[in-house]
């Protein structure tokens, strides 16, 4: 009795271990979920307010708005590009390094533009644009330059693919047509001799006497009655009749 509580007691602990771990795990996953949602709206909601900022407020924080717009655009474009093709690319592990030295650098631009949208003085934005425009620039070029390239290879790496692949099927049509390739060897053959094609000739299909190895054929039975062509009296309905009409004549 003893034995069976400890197995009894072992395989309880045993489910509630693993119910835990399940919670766990599923309590983890919508929460991540729920972060990336939450920070799927936020990023949308900032970037509401960049574009309507853009024409509400025209002059140098009309600008500085614009260049937070596109520094995020060029950023997030490039960073999902290459998340996406590095799982199947691994030369691409190289690129998302570069590309997180190059976040660290967009970050601290727009955390510096977005303090800029809060600065009254417009006189002190103006004087600070030149120098943000330039670096704004170079960011958005070197992520650009990344996507692009990353695009570029992954088109290259379809068409390639896509050329083996219509060369493997061109093959494999072949051998599946492989009576064509007999055909067209025997062709020229057939042609030169036509007359083995179409059977044996005339004197070979009667049979001439003399000849060796072709039986002599037996003479056909002539007519009984003169004058009647010979091959009447094969006729199968011919004897038939003739013996109908055979009783007939007895009696």
């Amino acid at each position: 009795m003893e034995a069976v509580a400890v197995i009894i007691a072992l395989t309880v602990a045993l489910f509630v271990t693993l119910a835990v771990l399940a919670t766990v795990k599923a309590v983890k996953a919508v929460k991540r979920g729920v972060d990336h949602t939450v920070t799927q709206a936020r990023r949308t909601v900032e970037d509401t307010r960049l574009k309507a900022m853009q024409f509400a407020r025209p002059g140098p924080a009309g600008e500085v708005a614009q260049l937070r717009l596109s520094l995020r655009t060029s950023m997030r474009a490039t960073q999902e590009a290459l998340r996406e093709r590095s799982a199947e690319d691994a030369s691409l592990s190289e690129s998302l390094a570069l590309f997180q030295r190059l976040s660290g650098h967009g970050r601290e631009l727009d955390e510096e533009l977005r303090r800029l949208e809060s600065e009254p003085s417009q006189s002190r934005i103006a004087q600070s644009l030149p120098e943000l425009r330039k670096r704004t620039d170079a960011i958005r070029e070197s992520a650009d330059a990344l996507r692009w390239a990353a695009q570029d290879r992954a088109r290259q790496f379809q068409h390639e693919d896509l050329a083996d692949l219509g060369e493997q099927i061109r093959m494999e049509a072949s051998a599946l047509r492989h009576w064509t390739a007999v055909e067209e060897e025997g062709a020229p053959g057939a042609a030169a001799s036509p007359k083995s094609a179409s059977g044996p000739s005339g004197a070979e299909r009667t049979g001439q006497p003399g000849q060796p190895g072709q039986p002599e054929r037996p003479e056909r039975q002539r007519s009984a009655i003169p004058g009647r062509p010979s091959w009447l009296s094969d006729l199968s309905w011919e004897k038939r009749q003739q013996a109908a009409r055979r009783p007939e004549s007895a009696g």
